[in-house]
Parts: C-alpha cells; structure tokens; sequence
C-alpha cells in the first residue's frame, strides 16, 4: 500500500471528504500543515518516504514551493509543480492553451498603464481587467469605458506591487447568466456543474449557485484537452458559453473547492481524488 501524505492550510469541508475518503479505504495518510513545515534542500529522506503527496495548500505560494523541492527530491505529487506552476498563474494558463489551440476568450498583457490602455481599446469594451494571480473571483473589474480603464490601470500603478505591474485584460463575454466548471481527474471528466448568478461574476465563492449541467462528448472533449493542454491531473475547468463562439475555456484551478459540485451532482468527487492519488502512488519508475 503506498505511504500518502496530504499538504494542507486548513481543514475545510473538501479535506474533510478527503480524509474521510482515505479512512473509508482503511487507508492511513499523512496530515502535513503547511504553516508548519520547513523544508531542509539537504534533508531530503523524510519526505522521500512517501509515495506520492496531495497538494491542498490554499496559498499559491506555499503550495508551489513545496511542490518544486518534492519533485525535485523525486517525490511524486499531485498536482506537480509544473502544473501548479501553470495554473496558479492565468497568463501562463492562456499561453498554454493558445499554444494548444484550445478556445478561449480573446486575451492581452501589457506592463505599463499606456500599453494596457491600448490593449483595452483594441479588444473593445467592456474588458475585463484580473490580477495573473488571485481566485475566489477577486480583484476582478468590468472596464465598460477609457475613463473608467484611465483610473483603473492608474490605481494598479500607484499600488507597486510586481503583481499590479502585469496587466492582464480579458474580452467581456457575455454569458447567458452561467459558466460551467467541470472536474477532471487523469483522463477522465468527472462532473460539471453550473454556477449562476445575476452578476457577471458567477463564481459560488461570491455568492452564486450551483446546477447541475449535462457532460456531452464536446464538453468533455473540450476540458480533457484544456487539462492536457497544462499538463493533467486533478483540475477544475471553467469554461464560458458565448453565443456565436461556443464553449471556451476561462481559467483551470490545480487545487480546486468542490464543496458545491460534490452535494449538487451526487459524485464522489473527494473519492475519486483518493483513487487517483492512490494510482500515482502506485507507479513505479
């Protein structure tokens, strides 16, 4: 049996599922806080006793991290770091989908105020403006016009930050008051879900609901190739409805909540994260 080890911030419901997932399988894992943990380059042998370890960090940044030193230790993770690496970051995560064909919304990067402004002209407003790294649906802003987009880009400016220098502008799509998110665990589509709302932001964390939504072949041949596209594993895919263009997929989270799509869809979606990493840890060299 392998030896399982789960990184994690805090126990919310979905490590709860997954705990309890294990458990079920008579399965001892491995609770590892990541507030708590220090990572010796030179000390690699404790952590080389595991057979693969899941990543639940809430921080970017730890989760990332961490995964680099495992993997470079030759410990298996799910997810990777390339894959973290990708996802954790939406310029990266749009490069790697044009670089696939893969459909998506019209997308630019600027770096300064000026260029960034030309770029919000040239994909038309509305645009949408979002932080290359962030979730939860924060720090989001609809730019319906140039003066509005003027104090915007100016605000993002004045803040300093590394992160704020990076302007990143996306084209309005208009939804039909929905997205989808779909699940997808190694080659396989799990689930998908609607989340609706009246507000242009549909995401559940702020405030939108949850459905239901049919997995036809085009969905799901769309998602496998979007999760393919950053390099697999365990992924949420968000994915638009634009009504000329079809399905088109917005963003991919590597460590995403699932605490809507488990109770809406009625799947086991913590259990089949057990039994993937349970078959990663199998694996042998």
């Amino acid at each position: 049996m392998p030896k399982i080890g789960v990184l994690y911030s805090r126990l919310r419901i979905e490590e709860k599922w997954i705990f309890e997932a294990f458990e079920t399988r008579g399965i001892a894992v491995d609770r590892i806080d990541d507030r708590k943990i220090a990572l010796d380059l030179a000390a690699p042998e404790p952590w080389q006793q595991y057979d693969c370890i899941l990543d639940r960090s809430l921080s970017f940044y730890s989760g990332l991290y961490a995964l680099k030193i495992l993997n470079a230790w030759g410990v298996r993770t799910v997810n990777t770091a390339a894959v973290a690496e990708v996802c954790g970051d939406k310029l990266s995560t749009a490069a790697a989908l044009e670089a696939a064909d893969v459909p998506q919304p019209r997308t630019a990067c600027a770096f300064t105020p000026e260029s960034a402004l030309e770029a919000a002209e040239t994909l038309g407003y509305p645009v949408i403006v979002k932080p290359v790294v962030g979730s939860w649906g924060r720090l989001l802003a609809k730019v319906n016009d140039r003066e509005s987009a003027e104090a915007i880009f100016e605000h993002k400016a004045t803040l300093g930050s590394a992160l704020h220098s990076v302007f990143y502008l996306q084209e309005y799509i208009r939804k039909p008051g929905r997205d989808i998110r779909a699940i997808v665990i190694g080659d396989q589509v799990a689930t998908a879900f609607y989340r609706k709302s009246a507000h242009w932001i549909t995401n559940t964390a702020r405030g939108g609901d949850g459905e239901p939504c049919p997995l036809t072949p085009e969905l799901e041949t769309l998602c496998l190739r979007a999760a393919a596209a950053v390099g697999g594993g365990i992924l949420a895919v968000d994915v638009f409805e634009d009504p000329e263009r079809g399905f088109l997929v917005n963003e991919i989270n590597h460590t995403m909540e699932f605490h809507t799509a488990q109770p809406i869809t009625g799947v086991d979606v913590a259990g089949l994260i057990v039994d993937y990493v349970l078959k990663v840890g199998e694996r042998h060299d």
